[in-house]
């Protein structure tokens, strides 16, 4: 069973930076030919894309206002995909999730993806 595992998240001012981190299990084979994505999800609302990254490195940014401060990013070697924030405002708070899509290009359809980490809790205050 693939196992996807986020890290990184945490409490951090307006204007802040993070980056987060999912690294897939062992059993992820042919883990460079997946669609690796991020998602968060605030509750009470739907999950939603922010980014997704494909093979060697072909990215898709789903929501305009974040293209620029978010930058998405894979080490298939160390199965390992990274979401770098900048500039963090209070609307970025919510809970992201790593996701993974076996052998396709990615989407913004989160009833898509095949596999999700557990979530890392992302909280920014002014």
């Amino acid at each position: 069973q693939v196992q996807l595992v986020e890290s990184g998240g945490g409490s951090v001012q307006v204007g802040g930076s993070l980056k987060l981190s999912c690294a897939a299990s062992a059993s992820a084979v042919h883990y460079e030919k997946w669609c690796m994505a991020w998602f968060r999800q605030v509750e009470g609302k739907e999950r939603e894309a922010i980014a997704g990254i494909y093979g060697q490195g072909r990215t898709s940014y789903y929501a305009d206002s974040e293209k620029g401060r978010f930058s998405i990013s894979r080490d298939n070697s160390q199965k390992m995909v990274y979401l770098q924030i900048n500039s963090l405002l209070p609307d970025d708070t919510g809970t992201y999730f790593c996701a993974a899509r076996r052998g396709t290009t990615c989407t913004a359809n989160y009833v898509l993806y095949d596999h999700w980490g557990q979530g890392t809790q992302v909280t920014v205050s002014s």
